[in-house]
């Protein structure tokens, strides 16, 4: 019997180590299928606008250009995949300081560049917004430092380590980019990431109920003393508070994009009936492309646009789920909450819920660079898929069916 039991392990063992490993292709399907359903309502809503510039004068023009974004993202996406993820532990830091000094160069430096009057490019050859690589910097290095913290990370020293470097990052992007929304992702990146990692989670909690009673105390005294502002932040603040008497200024794109909405109607006007793409909604085809999604496609466009968004983060946390290591768990988790909040922010801006805060809609929303950096982020995921054993994904089905029955 002792005999037997020796042979058995061996076997078990030899068999996993044959286990070729698993590869998230459902993962993958649902990039493909949100980067094509992107395309086709970003030719939608951008083909009249780019057709009468005088200046590009072609329908196709950011459909193209979408579109060969998008096949080279895919291949990067591809590439990383096949990289080990234990890599970014020893480049972490290095792509921290990286991100950080590509910022500093927006504001100091010749090669920043501004569009639409913000100053948030950096022309280096081929020109992209670095603030896209503070996002996979803090969600490569929070996790890298919670690993060298060990067990201290229990103490109030390490939290206040985490959030100096999480925070100096937050902040870099706001001072040097001038770029509020992506200051606020990063920081919702490191408190995320910190929340799942530590073993106190109380602690966090008082602290979000703390700043939900700090923004609600001061949109009240901003509600009732101010009027108008020289800043135009608080002027945000202010048209959503009060968008009609703001209507032909600051609340004239939010309140646009809610006409759409409640133009679509169920199921839409169709595809390529919009109006309001019309040279209504300027510049449609970015922040608030999903109000031309609701008018041409209605409610049961903006569902399913939600379901493939839930489906991928489902596809994500059972990564994050089975990922052999802690390094690998933090990670797809940082991920996770890169991609939540993103989506969170960008329709409820659209829907008025919050004020605008210029953020993008994944895989949607027209930018070489954003679509590029989140490829990157989806790679990475992809290869820690990889990482995970058949076995491994196996034993947690089974593990989640006995706990459905039971």
């Amino acid at each position: 019997m002792v005999f037997s039991r020796k042979k058995n392990t061996r076997k078990t063992s030899a068999s996993r180590r044959r286990d070729p490993g698993y590869f998230d292709y459902n993962l993958l399907a649902v990039i493909i299928i949100l980067i094509c359903f992107g395309l086709v309502m970003l030719y939608s809503a951008s083909a009249y606008e780019a057709k009468n510039d005088p200046l590009i004068n072609s329908d196709m023009y950011y459909f193209i250009r979408q579109a060969a974004f998008s096949a080279v993202a895919v291949v990067i996406a591809l590439i990383i995949s096949q990289i080990d993820y234990h890599i970014w532990i020893r480049l972490a830091p290095g792509i921290y300081i990286l991100a950080m000094v590509l910022m500093a160069m927006v504001r100091f430096t010749p090669f920043g560049v501004t569009v639409n009057g913000a100053r948030r490019w950096l022309k280096l050859g081929v020109q992209f917004q670095p603030a896209e690589v503070a996002k996979i910097a803090i969600i490569l290095f929070m996790p890298y430092m919670i690993l060298r913290m060990g067990k201290n990370l229990n103490s109030w020293r390490a939290v206040f380590v985490l959030l100096f470097f999480g925070g100096a990052q937050s902040f870099g992007a706001y001072f040097f980019t001038e770029n509020l929304s992506t200051a606020i992702i990063i920081a919702g990146i490191v408190i995320g990431i910190l929340f799942l990692a530590h073993p106190k989670t109380k602690k966090f909690l008082v602290f979000g109920v703390g700043i939900v009673v700090a923004v609600i105390i001061g949109l009240i005294v901003i509600n009732n003393s101010m009027t108008t502002s020289s800043s135009f932040r608080m002027r945000r603040i202010l048209a959503w508070l009060h968008p009609e008497e703001n209507l032909s200024s600051d609340s004239y794109q939010v309140l646009q994009g809610l006409y759409a909405i409640g133009s679509g109607g169920l199921f839409g006007k169709g595809l390529g009936n919009s109006v309001q793409k019309l040279s209504i909604i300027p510049e449609a085809q970015n922040d608030m492309i999903f109000a031309i999604i609701c008018e041409e496609l209605g409610l049961f466009g903006a569902i399913l646009l939600m379901l493939l968004f839930g489906y991928m983060l489902y596809r994500l946390f059972v990564i994050a789920q089975n990922a052999p290591d802690l390094y690998g768990t933090l990670i797809v988790s940082g991920i996770f909450i890169h991609i939540a909040l993103q989506v969170i922010l960008n329709i409820a801006v659209v829907l008025n819920v919050i004020p605008t805060t210029g953020v993008t809609l994944p895989f949607i929303s027209y930018g070489g660079t954003s679509v590029i950096f989140i490829m990157v982020e989806m790679g990475i995921a992809l290869n820690i898929a990889r990482s995970i054993r058949n076995t491994e994904i196996a034993e947690t089905k089974r593990f989640q069916q006995v706990f459905r029955e039971s």
